[in-house]
């Protein structure tokens, strides 16, 4: 899970404080040299893991803190404020042209992920009410245009690629390229208007490395396109190195936001904790997995949360009832009232969970995962959702409804149609049986007025 070092190492540094009661000037100074160096081991920029260090000492040694009931809370607190800080105070919105299209030019290094990215950002515009549209102008990088292509089909997204089959290209590395490429995105911006589209999402080329034919080269595309913000796609997995490139394009180009990539598979976190303070460029974006709905809106507060183990319950909230059927839950309430759980609505329940994303990421939303042993290591096998699916969707609408039905021959038939052991069966119905049990316990402390109150009621 992103940020699992650092919340290791602060939770280590919090929990001897706490030991203490009572705090001194000395303790907390310990204290703060422990979380330096966690920042610092968390690939956090150095001068900007020494200048938080010295904002919370200058809040935490005041005589309010020292001399509080529960002074190890109120540094915690003040960590968490400063941490918020440091990446950017509250969402950094997108800003729109007065006069549409809005173009959204993305630039970056190969590798960084910058193509996925356009389709991710072009697919929330989509979800927010607006009728994006896609330019491929990557013509450097072979099948950047197809990969853009077959992104904007599965997903409902209008692509421009220059003409049928994409810009036909002899040598990446020719001069020809800026100049097709730039008949690309004056075309495309002119069937954006044309199709009535009000946003654009500009995919632009890039190079492994940084270089002045780059930075030219984005600066005629800066010029044609006239773009609304120019967005930097980084790699939060290069940890200082996606720093130093943001630092450089902001420099070389002018940024007015970052898209952190790959951010569900980063421990340490320093790319995201350093570069609003470098560049003072504000994360706009998270990318947090493959998948084109992997891509949330950047809110330093909750990452500020999450890094201290407090969980998300404001974005786990917002996944559910983006994801979650009203009614389907409505109707669940009901059967559960009445002692009712079928295989069919396991199955049922099991797939609307999936949508709200990976069971990992899921339980790094909630509150404390960071301090349980057990889920510390915990790698949840996404695999095996598919197999209980399988199973499931294996077996006749009467062996959903009516599980005790399945004998030993109807076992090997659903494994063999599901591809399982009739021991994964034997798993599956074991498990749904237990789960049954536990909704006939707990619907019968409803009816004698035992339950919590509102559990299970519509």
């Amino acid at each position: 899970m992103p940020f699992s070092q650092l919340t290791d190492k602060l939770n280590q540094v919090f929990r001897q404080l706490r030991g203490r009661g009572k705090l001194t000037e000395r303790d907390v100074d310990e204290a703060l040299r422990l979380v330096r160096l966690a920042l610092l081991e968390a690939d956090v920029n150095y001068k900007v893991a020494k200048d938080f260090v010295a904002r919370v000492r200058e809040r935490a040694v005041g005589q309010e803190v020292l001399s509080s009931i529960t002074p190890a809370q109120q540094v915690v607190k003040i960590v968490q404020d400063e941490l918020t800080t440091l990446m950017g105070q509250g969402r950094a919105a997108l800003a729109f042209s007065p006069r549409p299209p809005s173009v959204f030019m993305l630039v970056g290094l190969h590798g960084a992920g910058k193509t996925t990215a356009s389709a991710k950002l072009a697919s929330y515009l989509k979800t927010q009410g607006h009728h994006p549209f896609l330019i491929a102008a990557d013509l450097r990088r072979p099948g950047a245009q197809d990969q853009l292509e077959a992104l904007g089909r599965q997903n409902g997204l209008a692509v421009w690629t220059g003409s049928p089959g994409g810009a036909k290209v002899s040598d990446p590395d020719s001069p020809e390229v800026v100049k097709l490429t730039l008949e690309v995105i004056a075309t495309g911006l002119a069937e954006a208007r044309r199709g009535g589209h009000d946003t654009v999402v500009l995919d632009t080329g890039g190079r492994l490395h940084i270089d002045a034919s780059l930075m030219d080269e984005l600066r005629q595309a800066r010029k044609v396109a006239s773009p609304s913000e120019i967005l930097l796609v980084v790699d939060a997995m290069t940890g200082q190195d996606a720093v130093n490139v943001a630092e450089t394009f902001s420099r070389e180009i002018g940024i007015d936001g970052v898209i952190l990539t790959k951010l569900d598979g980063d421990a340490r976190g320093g790319a995201a904790l350093s570069i609003r303070a470098v560049t003072g460029t504000p994360i706009k974006f998270a990318g947090t997995g493959e998948k084109i709905k992997d891509f949330e809106v950047f809110h330093p507060d909750r990452l500020a949360s999450r890094i201290l183990d407090m969980g998300d319950i404001v974005t786990l909230v917002e996944r559910a009832e983006a994801n979650l059927d009203a009614a389907k839950a409505m109707d669940l309430a009901k059967k559960l009232r009445r002692a009712e759980f079928t295989l069919e609505d396991f199955a049922d329940q099991l797939r609307q969970v999936r949508k709200m994303g990976s069971f990992q990421d899921l339980l790094g939303l909630l509150p404390g995962m960071g301090k349980m042993r057990e889920m510390k290591d915990l790698q949840v096998d996404e695999k095996q959702f598919v197999r209980i699916e399988a199973i499931i969707s294996s077996m006749t609408k009467q062996e959903r409804q009516d599980p005790s039905i399945i004998d030993g021959s109807r076992r090997r038939r659903i494994a063999a149609g599901s591809g399982t052991s009739p021991a994964d069966v034997n798993r599956l119905l074991k498990q749904h049986g237990e789960a049954k049990k536990l909704v006939r316990r707990v619907a019968g402390m409803e009816k004698g007025g035992r339950g919590l109150p509102g559990l299970l009621r519509p």
